[in-house]
């Protein structure tokens, strides 16, 4: 099961508000709760635990396939959780990993308070697995703040940035 397999997976049990969910597919397991965090591995079988704020547990049958290969990372801190007013949109981070603000090191960051960002333009990389992920941002708009420092382990559904909609 790759990354993009993972995320979008993630978001389809958000979707239906599912809190729990296992799969199991030769030696790989993989189980997804949401509410603390959780990553665990024994023997041969590798098992990730994923988990955002709790929400209420709905009982929906969810079939998914597999492929090959899930990791583990080490637990990351606590979340910072920042308080938003109405007006901001935050954006999480959609998986577990480390924080950068470049394409390398030396180079500008993709964003700063202040810019203008449009939907879909890259905001950050989140390292997993030794994988880059691009983190777009979500809404039109402009940076209010980030949220994280450059190198800083984050977690799944960390708030990354505080942006102000276009109206």
């Amino acid at each position: 099961m790759n990354l993009k397999e993972i995320k979008e997976l993630i978001q389809f049990l958000k979707e239906e508000e599912i809190t729990e969910f296992e799969l199991e597919r030769g030696d790989v397991k993989l189980r997804i709760r949401r509410g603390a965090a959780e990553v665990s591995q024994g023997g041969a079988d590798r098992i990730i635990a994923l988990h955002s704020a709790a929400v209420p547990v709905a009982q929906h049958p969810v079939a998914v396939s597999a492929g090959q290969g899930a990791g583990t990372a080490p637990p990351p801190p606590p979340a910072q959780a920042v308080p938003a007013p109405e007006d901001l949109h935050i954006v999480r981070s959609p998986i577990v990993g480390t924080y950068y603000e470049s394409p390398s090191p030396g180079s500008p960051p993709f964003v700063k308070p202040g810019d203008s960002v449009e939907a879909g333009q890259v905001l950050c990389i989140v390292e997993a697995m030794k994988l880059m992920n691009e983190i777009e941002a979500d809404v039109a708009g402009e940076i209010v703040k980030s949220l994280v420092k450059n190198g800083q382990p984050i977690e799944y559904g960390q708030e990354l940035f505080a942006i102000r909609p276009k109206k």
